[in-house]
């Protein structure tokens, strides 16, 4: 693969989980596989797609109107029915304080700047909200800018009970409380049911230590909206160009590729291949995940989740390098975190910028570059090459008591 962005650009299409465009991005990924087997002279080397169920839910309304005014949304799928007027009313952080002497919230819609914490979800419950409406974008955004799309109700929300959710702009949001808007007409009627999604698994058999095992991860899906040139193209095109060098060049240890489906609809890929593959993951002492690469503008990052030890080398394994990138702490968001949570360190190699967006429909190929996702591809052959090959690996499989409970919050 030498001229990594032709591939990037096949690939930037919308690919939803479970939709027949994430099964042909699977086919081309598959067909690069191959290529790259026989080009190396690996008969023994066979992609292998596996199949997994996702829930989904074909809606068939949803609106949202006040005053006399819809206003444009999209549903959170999965999130049950309502036709009905609501009281409005907004929470501002959603905190165990503004939720305070609310009282019972059964005939009342509660407007949220976001959704990104289980505890703001159990408190709705608790309270027996009729509905939430999460707002989304700057305030200046149109609708088709603060790009609304249908997303899942996370599974680890669903337990606490179906509450029918919306999407809605910044600018609708702040328009009905400038308007002092008291009530609201929801209606978002969906059947749900389950789709097929699928993993694309290879194996390149360690030379001599083939017990121990690195996995390497990057999804191939994408949200409905722009192309998911950054997000995901450019990380499932770096792990191919990753694969292609080590089925030509292969290293002492096994390293487990794995393109992960419907990663934007929850982790849902490399979730249910860790649960499905627990045999495994005592072999697997590491894991290197790759979601955005190669933009044009912007610095490298390097997502650490481990013991401050895994910190400290990648820090200095930088220096030795020349490779400057920006290191966070903490869990990423992203499909090495269902190995983390099993005890497995990982290594998230990314590329960000502040000039681009992803999950809108400003996710498109403009933002990338050949050689900067040529040299992030590098630094991974390189520091994949250095782990796999080590007399003994440079970290141990082991987690920090902060970030095992920052993977349990997580879950």
């Amino acid at each position: 693969m030498n001229h990594l962005l032709d591939f990037v650009k096949e690939l930037s299409f919308v690919r939803v989980g479970g939709s027949a465009q994430e099964k042909q991005a699977a086919e081309m990924i598959i067909r690069e596989i191959r290529k790259a087997a026989k080009a190396a002279g690996r008969d023994d080397i066979e992609a292998e797609v596996l199949p997994f169920d996702i829930p989904d839910a074909d809606v068939e309304q949803c609106t949202v109107t006040a005053a006399g005014r819809e206003i444009p949304s999209a549903p959170f799928l999965c999130s049950g029915n309502i036709d009905r007027e609501c009281r409005l009313l907004y929470l501002d952080d959603a905190t165990e304080i503004d939720f305070s002497g609310v009282g019972n919230l059964s005939d009342t819609a509660v407007l949220l700047n976001e959704l990104m914490d289980e505890d703001v979800y159990k408190r709705l419950a608790a309270h027996h909200a009729a509905a939430f409406l999460v707002l989304k974008g700057k305030y200046y955004y149109t609708a088709e800018e603060a790009s609304l799309y249908p997303k899942e109700l996370r599974e680890q929300y669903r337990r606490h009970g179906a509450i029918p959710g919306f999407w809605i702009t910044a600018a609708d949001a702040a328009a009905l409380l400038n308007e002092e808007t008291e009530t609201i007409h929801l209606t978002l009627q969906q059947k749900e049911k389950t789709t097929d999604s699928q993993n694309i698994s290879v194996v390149i058999k360690g030379t001599d230590l083939a017990e121990e095992s690195i996995i390497l991860t990057a999804h191939y899906d994408s949200v409905p909206l722009g192309t998911g040139s950054w997000d995901n193209a450019t990380g499932a095109t770096a792990l191919l160009a990753i694969f292609s060098h080590f089925a030509a060049h292969p290293p002492r240890r096994t390293l487990r590729f794995l393109w992960c489906g419907s990663e934007e609809r929850g982790l849902l890929g490399s979730r249910t291949f860790a649960a499905q593959n627990e045999e495994l993951l005592d072999q697997i002492q590491f894991c290197f995940n790759f979601d955005m690469c190669g933009t044009t503008l912007g610095a490298n990052d390097i997502f650490v989740t481990g013991e401050k030890d895994l910190e400290t080398f990648i820090q200095q394994y930088c220096h030795l390098n020349g490779y400057s990138a920006k290191l966070r702490v903490g869990v990423q968001s992203s499909d090495s975190v269902p190995f983390c949570y099993r005890g497995i360190p990982a290594l998230g190699l990314s590329r960000g910028t502040r000039t681009a967006e992803i999950h809108t429909i400003h996710d498109l190929l403009p933002t990338l570059n050949e050689k900067a996702i040529q040299k992030n591809v590098a630094f991974a052959i390189k520091i994949i090459s250095d782990f796999a090959n080590a007399a003994v690996l440079p970290v141990k499989r082991v987690l920090s008591e902060e970030r095992k409970k920052e993977l349990e919050r997580f879950f």
